[in-house]
């Protein structure tokens, strides 16, 4: 009998006896394993949890017990158990599930996340708001050791510890060595910390000790929290406000419920945090055997674990950017690479293999990055700070504070720049040339391809005097030649791809090839437009962009970016120069308004208008729209 066939939701599951939950929790593996087998994903974070998830929803009245799971990409087997069990073969596809929570998927999602640390921060919020509304449900975070090098976690703990809010953490630890091995008596004293017991002695000795002096009260509570550390490794966690729990066996379904019950029902009057040991991949072995613990696949076969990659000629631009900057440490001991938990994506590993002493990571924290990178360059080194688009969101102070003011010379290599498919919105790249280029003195590149990304590169490296960024997408490039390290771009000079009359179209990053493939459809219509690569969305090139306004029809700006970038830019010269007083009919395409869910890159670039037919429309009907001047009086 296959216990999760009768499972759609967390009360199903409330009503099986807790022996069962172990056979629950094998089917649960056996489904994410498939599923994501089939749509690809984020599988050992989920492998890990699996039991933490099913203990979790049998011990808490969940959704009405709101229960936050950090990042989120750990989520699976918490959707396969709240109502989404039949949609999890949709999952990161267009028009299905999130790869991530999402509060407008499910009522058990009460918090959208896929960037981390956010979760103690909210649940506290929530614990507040339960507190002021006379609500007795409980709060529960789930947090990863890696969210916790965050400085917002231990933001939100601190600000726990001194309102001594009903909140509970569960700090799931899969990776750092930051307690020893769980045993028998760590099991032991776990389970008699959380007691009612244990919590009603300490009651007890309060009440006893409460009319000694304050003196002696305050050794007592000292003699408490330093026996508790001795036995169980809290103390950081203690000074921080919280009673600390744990190690515990995050693999033992059945003392997990036994523990969590206890903290469920506790008397303590403040936050708790029990620390939960899991192993990422647990119960697959491709993914416990491999280094990455499976984090982030592609379709793979369950029997062998082969990933199903998709078959490209030509290298990713992460690559790209890793080999180019190899090339230049090579000869210039001041360049260090920076990144902030991400070594493999963002290509700082490779980098990392040639210069070990040269490469950072930082873990999860960017706007320690930001600002490390500042100190570096102070004292006259190179930084590259190589931050995909969307996380360097976090450290945006950071980049106008302690990098732009100053004006130092750090380089920020943007990866994952435009739409990214089946990640979403949480992840797109959608800001970066709107908030970089608002700011002084700041060059901010966008490479069309894999060469001019090289380009970029090198100039970056020849900047000593100003920030300076270049963005480039997720994926491959187009199989064009790379140039030298030697070849540098003039800074704020854009290329002219292609000559024609009426119709300009420039562009800036990595849209290019679609204009081009648009011009071809506008060939056949007997039109040629002028292409242009602009290459800077700061400083513009204003010379070149003044001549094609002046000699065309029609100037179409294209970028994969929001409002308030690189069109916006050009358009605010084109007042100031007084261009469009002439009747230049000006277009500036851009990511619409909203946030784009996940889908392949193509539907979403369609969905966006910034694919080649979408050019087409845009080139046609700003030609027959009419310029109507005001008469004058």
């Amino acid at each position: 009998m296959n216990l999760l066939d009768n499972i759609n939701f967390p009360k199903d599951l409330r009503a099986l006896k807790k022996k069962d939950l172990k056979q629950v929790s094998k089917e649960l593996r056996e489904k994410l394993i498939d599923a994501v087998s089939k749509t690809g994903g984020h599988l050992g974070a989920g492998l890990g949890v699996v039991e933490l998830t099913v203990a979790l929803h049998y011990v808490f009245d969940t959704p009405r017990d709101k229960l936050v799971w950090d990042v989120g990409h750990q989520a699976y087997p918490h959707k396969i158990l709240t109502g989404r069990k039949d949609k999890i073969y949709t999952l990161r596809q267009g028009n299905g599930l999130s790869g991530f929570t999402k509060r407008s998927e499910s009522e058990y999602d009460p918090f959208g996340a896929a960037h981390s640390s956010t979760s103690i921060s909210s649940t506290l919020g929530m614990a507040v708001a339960k507190k002021l509304s006379n609500d007795k449900n409980q709060v529960v975070a789930v947090i990863g050791d890696g969210a916790m090098s965050a400085g917002m976690a231990y933001e939100a703990m601190n600000n726990a510890g001194a309102l001594k809010s009903k909140l509970i953490v569960i700090l799931n630890d899969n990776e750092m060595s930051i307690a020893r091995p769980v045993g028998a008596m760590s099991r032991y004293l776990s389970k008699l910390l959380t007691g009612r017991l244990y919590f009603s002695l300490r009651e007890t000795i309060k009440m006893i000790i409460s009319s000694f002096s304050k003196r002696f009260m305050k050794k007592a509570a000292k003699a408490e929290d330093f026996l508790r550390g001795i036995v169980s490794g809290g103390t950081l966690f203690s000074e921080l406000g919280f009673y600390y729990v744990g190690p515990v066996d995050g693999h033992d379904v059945e003392y997990l419920v036994e523990i969590l019950e206890n903290v469920k029902n506790s008397k303590h009057q403040g936050p708790i945090l029990v620390h939960v040991i899991t192993q990422k991949g647990k119960g697959y072995d491709p993914a416990e055997q491999s280094g990455d613990k499976y984090h982030g696949v592609t379709k793979f076969n369950i029997n062998t674990g082969e990933q199903k990659k998709s078959a490209s000629n030509t290298p990713s631009y992460t690559k790209v950017f890793a080999e180019t900057l190899i090339k230049h440490a090579q000869n210039d001991t001041k360049i260090v690479g920076i990144t902030a938990a991400m070594p493999s994506g963002t290509g700082m590993d490779l980098f990392q293999k040639k210069f070990p002493d040269r490469m950072f990571d930082v873990g999860i924290a960017e706007q320690h990055a930001v600002t490390f990178a500042a100190g570096l360059a102070t004292e006259g080194f190179k930084p590259f700070a190589a931050i995909y688009s969307t996380f360097l969101q976090r450290a945006y102070d950071q980049v106008v504070h302690d990098v732009a003011i100053q004006s130092l010379p750090v380089r920020f290599a943007i990866d994952r720049a435009g739409l990214v498919g089946a990640d979403g919105a949480t992840h797109a790249g959608s800001f970066d040339i709107t908030y970089l280029s608002t700011l002084p003195n700041f060059v901010v590149m966008g490479a069309s391809d894999e060469a001019e990304l090289v380009k970029m590169i090198n100039t970056s490296v020849k900047i000593n005097d100003r920030p300076s960024a270049f963005r480039y997408p997720r994926g491959n490039g187009i199989g064009i030649e790379l140039p030298t390290i030697d070849e540098v771009l003039e800074i704020g000079k854009g290329r002219t791809i292609q000559e024609g009359k009426n119709v300009a179209i420039i562009n800036f990053g990595g849209r290019l090839n679609e204009c081009i493939i648009a011009s071809e459809k506008l060939k056949s219509k007997g039109i040629k437009p002028t292409i242009i690569d602009a290459r800077f969305a700061k400083p513009l090139d204003e010379k070149l962009i003044g001549e094609v306004a002046s000699s065309h029809e029609v100037v179409i700006t294209i970028e994969e970016g929001s409002i308030g970038g690189f069109g916006s830019h050009v358009s605010q010269y084109l007042f100031n120069k007084g261009i469009l007083d002439r009747g230049l009919k000006f277009r500036s395409m851009i990511l619409p308004d909203i946030f784009i869910d996940q889908d392949t890159p193509e539907n979403m670039y369609k969905l966006a208008g910034l694919d080649a037919d979408s050019i087409v429309k845009k080139v046609l009907e700003t030609l027959e729209a009419k310029v109507i001047f005001a008469k004058k009086s």
